[in-house]
């Protein structure tokens, strides 16, 4: 056998045992992004509703975008003149393995005020309306009774108007919008406080507020 042979021979178990390595592993991945769950929430601005989300141990990724509406793919200035009926919102890929939905129903319900009608604290429109876009039956379910335990528990006296409903499709909102409390961390907290976002979700869920 000459040496070309002999390393064409090496070269080919190489790539033979390569491929057997890489297989199971590429198998393993696709099984675990399978193995990955959506939810969809929408909670008045978008840039508000990452950060509780972002925090949490098996949350793997938030998305803003915009859902519930009629119109295929909007913009922002469309979705903002609320002509569109897409409310902004926040898609979640999570592992059900390490968090529970209704562990994210309850930091959702935590963000938001569930009392209000077509606006969240400072913004006022449809496309700022609160609503859980549920995927399957399950969720469906768990979002029915976590809405019916706050208004046995609330310590409020209005009404919890927030939408319960079959999920669509979602829209990625552009990407500057993504991560905002990340890329303008001062244009973001000062657009926070002066909604009067944090001063209203105390009110409404004191200590648990935020969380």
């Amino acid at each position: 056998m000459t040496t070309f042979r002999k390393t064409l021979g090496l070269t080919f178990s190489a790539v033979l045992l390569l491929l057997f390595t890489i297989a199971p592993l590429g198998f393993a991945s696709d099984q675990a992004r399978k193995s990955l769950e959506t939810a969809t929430f929408a909670g008045g601005c978008f840039w508000c509703m990452e950060p509780p989300f972002d925090t949490l141990a098996g949350v793997i990724s938030t998305t803003s975008g915009y859902t519930g509406g009629k119109t295929g793919n909007p913009r922002y200035e469309e979705v903002s003149a609320g002509n569109t009926g897409h409310a902004e919102a926040l898609q979640i890929t999570y592992d059900p393995s390490k968090i529970s939905y209704s562990r994210l129903l309850q930091v959702f319900w935590h963000n938001i005020d569930p009392t209000a009608v077509n606006r969240q604290f400072c913004d006022s429109g449809n496309q700022y309306r609160t609503a859980i876009f549920y995927h399957n039956e399950t969720q469906k379910k768990l979002a029915l009774e976590s809405k019916q335990l706050l208004e046995k528990t609330k310590t409020f006296r209005q009404s919890i108007v927030t939408e319960i409903t079959p999920a669509g499709t979602f829209y990625p909102a552009e990407e500057y919008h993504q991560d905002y409390y990340r890329k303008n961390p001062l244009r973001y907290k000062y657009y926070r406080y002066s909604c009067g976002r944090d001063k209203r979700l105390e009110e409404l869920w004191g200590s648990k507020a935020g969380h």
